[in-house]
């Protein structure tokens, strides 16, 4: 089972969090992490964020990334979407 855990944060505390769950191993690991992006987003009323060169960087070294309000098109109510693969 593919787990992406998305996480809202405000003031350095959570104000919301959301786990996407697959477990469709007929796509690819990054099909998945975008799969998750967009129903985390959808969950949360988002737009999906761009991927920056150092989400890229960060979440191949760690599995984990954090979207500031430039990776947004709109306007955003908390500091930061952090996401995270917890079980692959």
């Amino acid at each position: 089972m593919f787990r992406l855990w998305g996480k809202t944060f405000k003031n350095n505390k959570m104000t919301g969090d959301y786990v996407y769950e697959s477990d469709n191993y007929d796509i690819n690991r990054t099909k998945r992490v975008f799969d998750g992006l967009e129903d985390i987003c959808k969950h949360f009323d988002l737009s999906v964020p761009m991927w920056l060169e150092g989400n890229i960087d960060e979440f191949k070294r760690i599995d984990k990334t954090r979207f500031y309000a430039d990776s947004f098109i709109d306007s955003i109510d908390f500091d930061y979407l952090e996401i995270h693969v917890i079980d692959e």
